[in-house]
């Protein structure tokens, strides 16, 4: 039978996965749409964190560098994402900003001349063969497509970037839902002015238009990232990092399902290469 940890981290993940569907279906555009992702987020998270009533550490002046770096790191990597679901199918959108795995890795290498195993360059040469399978079935989806899997690439980077700053603030004692609570109100406050300079309408015009975006919020930001965050401290680190792959797959299937988004099999093949280059990569900067 399965676990309370396991079912929370698929869960978690799935919710996850309905954000590039709540995205392209939004009434805003996809900068203001990043943006009311976390500031819709923060009253809920900051609500959750006071009835917790869990003693946390205050957060010193170097949790605050970290903080700084980790929500400058997702309103990029939000930001990113968002375009590249407008731009290219949800499916290449997704498996390519799971490529962050990877761009830790090889971060590591470049800053700090840990060389990584064999497995991970397996790995990483198998992504990239699934990468360039993804890109040949862009240039038959739309003549944006192209643009939307670099952004996807792009993506990847920024998440790489936030998951190394989490990591550092994780190691100095931040609690899981506190650096939730930051975080994303560094990350709203970053977004904010870039919605605004963007031109794009900033307000959904129907209460439908607001549903969305609190679904978004609540459900894939918060709700998907809590249930992850608490699989997480429960399960195997290497097992929870597999498990993860589910994420793209699902997105795939609910744009399928929700959006009527075709599944070629150039696709479909290398979108499995990709979580098999994934797979291996993780395992071997394990």
């Amino acid at each position: 039978m399965p676990t309370p940890a396991l079912l929370a981290l698929f869960l978690g993940a799935t919710c996850i996965a309905l954000s590039p569907i709540w995205v392209r279906v939004s009434e805003v555009g996809p900068t203001a749409s990043a943006f009311w992702r976390v500031a819709l987020a923060v009253p809920l998270l900051w609500a959750l964190l006071g009835a917790a009533r869990a003693r946390h550490a205050p957060l010193e002046r170097r949790h605050w560098k970290l903080l700084l770096a980790a929500g400058a790191a997702f309103a990029g990597d939000l930001a990113f994402w968002h375009w590249s679901i407008k731009f290219t199918s949800v499916a290449n959108s997704t498996l390519l900003a799971n490529l962050a795995s990877i761009f830790v890795t090889l971060a590591v290498w470049l800053l700090w001349r840990q060389r990584p195993s064999n497995v991970f360059l397996a790995g990483l040469g198998t992504a990239l063969a699934g990468v360039a399978m993804l890109v040949r079935t862009s240039l038959d989806f739309s003549p944006t497509a192209l643009l939307g899997d670099a952004l996807g690439v792009i993506t990847a980077m920024f998440y790489a970037w936030y998951l190394l700053a989490v990591k550092d603030v994780r190691d100095l004692g931040a609690a899981t839902l506190q650096l939730m609570a930051v975080t994303t109100t560094i990350t709203t406050a970053f977004l904010l002015p870039v919605a605004l300079a963007s031109g794009e309408a900033l307000l959904p015009p129907t209460a439908l238009g607001w549903l969305k975006l609190l679904g978004l919020a609540w459900i894939s930001h918060s709700g998907g990232q809590g249930l992850i965050a608490y699989a997480l401290a429960h399960l195997p680190a290497a097992f929870s990092s597999v498990s993860l792959l589910f994420q793209p797959v699902m997105a795939a299937v609910f744009a399928w399902l929700l959006l009527g988004e075709p599944l070629v099999p150039l696709q479909v093949a290398g979108g499995v290469v990709v979580l098999c280059g994934i797979y291996l990569a993780r395992r071997g900067s394990g």
